[in-house]
């Protein structure tokens, strides 16, 4: 298969090379940093970014919206989105 962007650096704004569901978790990081997660189901979405030291909620997040953030953390409380994909 070739690949248009095999000679280009991975960076956080390049296409992401892989992608994996998403199950929140009060206790449980992310296997993985992501570059940013997909919202297939709207709603919000409580998180923790990778340098921070306290959760976030992204409230009233709509469906196929994509968060921007490098969570280290998706928490099951307060989040009610649904169908959410770590892209990387």
């Amino acid at each position: 298969m070739n690949d248009g962007f095999a000679d280009r650096a991975d960076t956080l704004s390049a296409p992401s090379r892989s992608a994996t569901a998403v199950v929140p978790s009060d206790s449980m990081a992310l296997a993985r940093l992501p570059k940013a997660l997909y919202v297939g189901t709207g709603g919000h979405v409580t998180l923790r970014c990778v340098d921070d030291a306290t959760d976030v909620t992204f409230r009233n997040v709509p469906s196929g919206a994509i968060i921007r953030a490098r969570a280290s953390h998706v928490r099951a409380a307060g989040t009610t989105a649904a169908d959410i994909v770590a892209h990387y």
